[in-house]
């Protein structure tokens, strides 16, 4: 993704670094597993399928077992690879909410000589208000786990999160392990990962602002070092190793024009002994600007240039060709042949280069390049056609076939098995960060969502990705609002981030979209949640910047042709309409902990209830279906309040501490109240619930295995089908979960 995707700020510490080692089962299986819930029920939890959505920023097959792979994500967590199925498995969905900033992946490792083992160093953020990493380690690929808890930071969602691995089985020993940390230098483990302390002898020194170790990678029984904090200086070294795991050195003889740029990848050719690197003039994914690729023939410290295209160019409408290189890849079987890719190339389209001959002519496998992307449609970006790629760092070929290609995009994965046809390879993973859902009570759909990045989708089916793709007429990116109107389904509306407009409506519930004809001017630089009334005759659109600032909300009554200012809505607040009345619009202002609501469908606000909570806690404020006035507001750590009078005032809901998200869903056989599904704390863990009796009392209906880190954005019951709930992650999409039957 182009920017990091979790907007809150909150600080969810990570323990504070001990190293020991502390046993955290996850058990996975390809398939959904049942969740027990505490009263004995179950659940069943699976993705609601979209394909991607996010960017994969590493895949590493096993050297030494046909058909195994893992990726990494920058937010989704790591999967596994299962080549006779072909489809990833979720290794990291076991991570609950308070280690929501462990969802990173910031690299994999695996040990050639035992295959079930593999290592996930993890954590999202390397910010003061993001908790440490830590490094997770399993027996039976990443069936179960076991967790050492770091004193170090990591960022798998930063700058350079397309770089090589930085987690290494030493090739010498299997029990020692070598981790590069952006700012605290190299770490290294004797105990398989159990604990870890700072490496001796390991000279390159970090600076607040870099990189650190960009990767690590064997060659031979000896280990390279990639260091993205060199500063230019002619002669500095950006490429160390050590040959006994002890004494570090310098790389002799690092190519001229190198100590400018960043090391950003390697791959070491057996056959002929030889180190493949690419560097770029910034870690990336953005930034990139220019590049190169280098051999270094380690029997003789020989180096070469044998980068394929040198940036600079022009393109042929004039554009400058400008970009850097990111992915490498060695094909085990053949000596000499190998993949480079392209990186941040907008101009051209990024590309990947092919070589059989050690790099002596290339071949750029985008030019012969068929795509099928009729399982995952929205690749299309509302185009005739998916282009090559974009961000492309995480590049592999399959070790026990030639033609087996794949490299990972900002929003996908593709594969290759003949170097011509490709589709994407991405069946089971799902990175999507969502942030709003409709469940619509009528219609072919039964779902709406929108997500950063991917914008609106139309969910005709809950096991294929929409038919349609991403929302068009204009195609937007990250979405900020929809709405429909409860009383008329078929009309929805929606507003994200657009190069082309940010607001549209529908009259078939989201199937086809038009434009609004015109849109208030800050709506270009900061478009917010919007809302419709019951029957559709009015909109509020609310901005918000992405840094924050607030403005003024506008209303229409004509599908968005002209727009009014409103002065007495809360600046930046959430606009909910009255389900059951047209006449009745609702806003929460955070900065005073006040009720606000509209009697003339928007047109201007009064003060209700005051004294409610206040401040930089997360709120979210929500009507119930089919009943007029019937409020309620969740406050993160600050539990749950109830409104039956339209806000006048609130009470209290005394079953539950915090609540984060609250949705509504059918009733249960025999109640005469929606269901009530919440992300929120009934005791000592922030869970996901239902009520059947109005919030008096509580079912977890996840259990440990299935958590996926932060939860909180929304959450909706399906309003046709008791017991089934969809729920917002940030990096493992929508899951939705059904009671076992």
């Amino acid at each position: 993704m182009r920017t990091p995707r979790l907007s809150r700020r909150a600080v969810l510490a990570g323990s504070a670094a001990t190293v020991a080692a502390a046993a955290v089962s996850g058990v996975v299986s390809p398939v959904a597993v049942a969740a027990p819930a505490a009263d004995g029920s179950a659940y069943r939890w699976r993705n609601v399928v979209v394909g991607g959505t996010g960017f994969v920023t590493g895949v590493l097959f096993h050297p030494s077992v046909r058909g195994l792979a893992y990726a990494r994500t920058d937010i989704g967590g790591a999967y596994r690879w299962d080549d006779r199925a072909g489809r990833w498995t979720p290794l990291t969905d076991h991570l609950g909410w308070d280690d929501w900033n462990l969802l990173g992946v910031e690299a994999i490792a695996v040990d050639p000589a035992h295959p079930g083992r593999v290592y996930l160093a993890l954590g999202t953020y390397a910010q003061s208000w993001a908790g440490n990493g830590a490094v997770l380690r399993s027996e039976d690929r990443g069936a179960t786990w076991s967790r050492a808890d770091l004193d170090v930071k990591l960022g798998a969602n930063e700058d350079g999160r397309g770089a090589g691995e930085r987690l290494l089985v030493d090739p010498r020993d299997s029990d020692t392990l070598w981790l590069g940390t952006r700012h605290d230098g190299l770490l290294k483990s004797t105990d398989r990962g159990a604990t870890w302390a700072a490496a001796s002898g390991f000279p390159a020194k970090p600076s607040a602002s870099g990189q650190g170790v960009m990767f690590l990678v064997a060659v031979g029984r000896a280990v390279y070092a990639g260091w993205g904090d060199g500063d230019g200086t002619p002669g500095t070294a950006n490429l160390y190793r050590t040959a006994d795991g002890t004494a570090w050195e310098a790389v002799p003889g690092q190519p001229s024009g190198t100590a400018a740029k960043v090391p950003i990848r390697a791959a070491y050719d057996t056959h002929t002994r030889e180190l493949y690197v690419t560097y770029a003039n910034a870690p990336g994914p953005n930034g990139q600007s220019d590049g190169s690729v280098h051999k270094l023939r380690t029997a003789t410290g020989k180096w070469a240039d044998v980068t394929p295209v040198k940036p600079g160019g022009t393109t042929d409408d004039g554009s400058a060709d400008t970009f850097g290189y990111g992915g490498v890849a060695v094909d085990a079987r053949r000596p000499g042949t190998l993949a480079v890719s392209t990186n941040n190339r907008w101009a051209d389209i990024d590309t990947v280069y092919r070589t059989t001959n050690g790099g002596r002519t290339w071949t750029s496998l985008k030019d012969a390049a068929v795509f099928d992307v009729s399982e995952t449609p929205y690749l299309k970006w509302g185009d005739d056609k998916p282009k090559f790629g974009w961000w492309i760092q995480a590049l592999a070929v399959d070790p026990y076939d030639s033609k087996h290609l794949v490299y990972g995009t900002g929003a996908t994965l593709y594969g290759t098995r003949d170097l011509k046809r490709w589709a994407p390879q991405i069946r089971g993973l799902e990175e999507a960060s969502v942030v709003q859902l409709v469940s619509p009570p009528a219609g072919e759909a039964h779902l709406l969502s929108g997500s950063r990045d991917i914008g609106v989708m139309y969910h005709e089916r809950l096991t294929a990705s929409p038919a349609r793709g991403m929302a068009t007429n204009p195609v937007s990116g990250s979405a900020t609002g929809l709405a429909q109107a409860a009383a008329r389904p078929s009309y929805v509306v929606r507003a994200g981030w657009g190069d082309n407009g940010n607001g549209a409506y529908s009259n078939d519930g989201g199937q086809t979209w038009a434009p609004f004809e015109a849109q208030p001017d800050i709506a270009k630089d900061a478009p917010g949640p919007i809302a419709t009334n019951a029957d559709g005759s009015a909109l509020l659109w609310s901005f918000v910047h992405w840094d924050g600032t607030k403005y003024a909300a506008h209303r229409s009554t004509d599908n968005g042709t002209t727009w009014s200012e409103i002065s007495s809505f809360p600046k930046g607040a959430t606009p909910v309409a009255d389900p059951a009345d047209p006449t009745l619009f609702y806003a929460y202002d955070t900065d005073t902990g006040t009720l606000l609501a509209s009697t003339d469908s928007g047109r201007s606000f009064t003060a209700r209830a005051d004294g409610l909570p206040s401040g930089d806690a997360q709120f979210k404020l929500v009507a119930a279906p089919g009943r007029s006035g019937d409020l309620w507001l969740s406050v993160k750590w600050n539990g749950l309040y109830r409104s039956t009078d339209g806000g006048v005032s609130f009470s209290k809901v005394a079953s539950c501490w915090a609540s984060y998200t609250l949705g509504f869903g059918r009733a249960a056989d025999g109640a005469d109240y929606p269901a009530i599904y919440q992300v929120g704390s009934t005791d000592t863990i922030t869970a996901v619930y239902r009520s059947d009796d109005e919030a008096k009392t509580w079912t977890r209906i996840n259990d440990d295995a299935h958590q996926w880190g932060w939860t909180g954005e929304v959450i909706v019951g399906d309003p046709r089908v008791y017991g089934r709930v969809y729920l917002a992650t940030n990096g493992r999409g929508i899951q939705y979960g059904e009671p076992v039957r």
